[in-house]
């Protein structure tokens, strides 16, 4: 692997490479150390969504080539796919160092391909380039952004025409472009004139779409206090618009996370999911008395929220609990204005909670699930064009509202979690108490992730023997409870393992491998495509008779999926 790795690097040392390029590999190559081999021992590669990885010099690396490489693939696809057409892309970027150049660099090379580009002319949330693609009715769409990755990486994320990011076939066939692409092919001599920037009309047009989806009356906004942090990220330059333009009148921003940096120095990760990142936030909202708090990601498609309990100590809701929240406000709404007919559809993932299920069936509204990944749910949209899209979430964080934007959106789930916290608050009651009004009719869902970070080409093949363990050594019994199927969608098959009988599953392959048990149980084991981490979902549940039992009930569960994890040796 070394060998090659340095054959490689060799041709990083002439053209097509700029100088700078070639005088940092060549201090690659004399260190002689391993982080050579990590540059070159690959080719960074094109996924399904697009490309996320450490910035520097390499073939496995973000950088200028490499990046020039995906969008020149791309522009080859475009060229191809709609033949006689005037083209047009928008691209946008966040706060990651050098997203900047990056966007700029990659909107070069469009226009050096004779493509109109529509590029933001500063840092927006990745939901506003999902609403640009069709606002502005572009072919295809580019944002650079490592989600809430630590920050020596960057990314480049693509969508297609409907808004919505790259799934198959033209997925596929954009990789094979991408794979096509020589370096010494990328062209890099910008048309000016065909660079167009874009700000605040579309700004405005992107805020009036969010308040029309997510603000259904202003009960009590005046009362509500709002406590929220742009963690150092992009949704700062969105979201006090967004919630003054919707009436909220008390929100105190978190003033050392508000200004946005790719260093992200005030957390060890910028992600919502992590307790710690909202940590600031929380301590804010005990001196004010803060009634919701929350927190997006740098790339503002995520959000985290946390909301007084019972005994007034702030608890962070997961992402399952905010989903199963706001399907039910969504669906509560809806119903009231008696818009649902049967022909309406709510989306969910194989990994997040079945609750939502069972919320939409009390609705008489079918919940379609797909894999993990909003490009699925948009996917859902652009299939089912007979049926009306209410909502829709994944465990990791994720909500999308309606169709005006086709991915996960912080911006309008912010606007529709202070809706319901202000108009629970108006009627006596608190976000959290929904939460548990919403457990007294369905059943009490307690989830748990398990994350474990396996990094570089070692970690790459613990993971991959972890999924082979479980799929040839599969449990016969989890907590004492019997396993009564296996989802494996990677060779499409649900398994029976008390019948014995196999059924094939109608959704794309992916490495996931999901039990169910007797009792409701599940485990799910899914690598990460985005990171090097294996992570591990788990879901318990038990019916609540009353809010009085909910301590007793959680600590129930709690105490089960810890037995699980023991018993599974995580």
């Amino acid at each position: 692997m070394k060998e090659s790795a340095l054959k490689a690097a060799k041709l990083w040392l002439a053209a097509p490479f700029d100088k700078e390029t070639q005088t940092q590999v060549q201090q690659l190559i004399n260190a002689d150390s391993a982080n050579l081999i990590e540059c070159f021992y690959q080719n960074m590669e094109f996924g399904t969504g697009g490309m996320r990885g450490i910035m520097g010099v390499g073939t496995n690396r973000i950088n200028k080539y490499t990046l020039g490489r995906a969008t020149q693939g791309l522009a080859n696809y475009l060229i191809k796919a709609f033949p006689n057409k005037t083209l047009k892309v928008a691209i946008n970027y966040d706060c990651r160092h050098h997203s900047t150049e990056f966007s700029q660099l990659v909107a070069d090379v469009f226009s050096a391909n004779n493509i109109s580009v529509y590029l933001f002319s500063d840092m927006r949330p990745t939901p506003e380039l999902s609403f640009a693609v069709r606002f502005l009715g572009c072919d295809a769409g580019i944002i650079l952004t490592a989600s809430h990755n630590p920050p020596e990486y960057n990314g480049y994320k693509v969508y297609f025409n409907d808004g919505g990011q790259i799934v198959p076939p033209e997925d596929g066939a954009i990789i094979d472009e991408v794979n096509k692409v020589a370096f010494d092919k990328i062209k890099f001599q910008a048309k000016a004139e065909l660079i167009h920037p874009v700000g605040k009309d579309l700004d405005d047009a992107f805020l009036k779409e969010s308040v029309k989806h997510s603000i259904f009356n202003k009960k009590g906004f005046e009362n509500l206090t709002i406590v929220y942090t742009s963690l150092h990220g992009t949704s700062i330059k969105l979201i006090p618009s967004a919630l003054e333009k919707a009436g909220f009148t008390k929100v105190h921003i978190v003033p050392e996370q508000a200004e946005p940096n790719g260093d992200f120095p005030t957390v060890a990760s910028p992600n919502p999911e992590e307790p710690a990142a909202l940590k600031m936030a929380i301590d804010l909202a005990k001196k004010v008395k803060g009634d919701i708090v929350f927190g997006t990601d740098p790339d503002s498609d995520r959000i985290g929220i946390a909301t007084p309990d019972l005994d007034g100590n702030i608890k962070l809701l997961n992402g399952n609990q905010t989903m199963a929240l706001m399907v039910h406000y969504l669906l509560k709404q809806w119903q009231k204005q008696g818009k649902l007919n049967g022909k309406q559809f709510v989306g969910s993932t194989i990994v997040s909670t079945q609750l939502v299920n069972k919320i939409a069936d009390g609705f008489g509204v079918e919940t379609k699930v797909g894999l993990t990944g909003f490009k699925w749910i948009a996917k859902m949209i652009r299939d089912f064009k007979h049926q009306e899209f209410i909502g829709g979430g994944e465990e990791s964080f994720g909500f999308m509202i309606g169709d005006f934007v086709r991915d996960k959106d912080a911006v309008s789930a912010a606007l529709l979690a202070c809706q319901i916290a202000a108009e629970a608050k108006e009627n006596g009651s608190s976000l959290y108490k929904e939460l548990l009004n919403i457990y007294t009719e369905f059943g009490f869902f307690k989830e748990h992730l398990i994350s474990l970070v396996k990094k570089g080409i070692d970690g790459t093949e613990v993971i991959s023997n972890m999924m082979k363990d479980l799929r040839n050594k599969p449990l016969k019994t989890i907590d004492g409870s019997k396993v009564t199927e296996i989802y494996d969608y990677d060779s499409s098959i649900c398994s029976n393992q008390l019948t014995g009988e196999k059924t094939k599953i109608d959704i794309p392959k992916s490495n996931v491998l999901i039990y169910h048990t007797q009792d409701g149980t599940s485990i799910a084991a899914r690598p990460s495509g985005t990171e090097p981490k294996i992570k591990f979902y788990f879901s318990v549940n038990k019916p609540l008779d009353s809010v009085k039992n909910v301590v007793k009930v959680e600590a129930e569960l709690d105490a089960k999926i810890q037995r699980i994890i023991k018993e599974m040796k995580l």
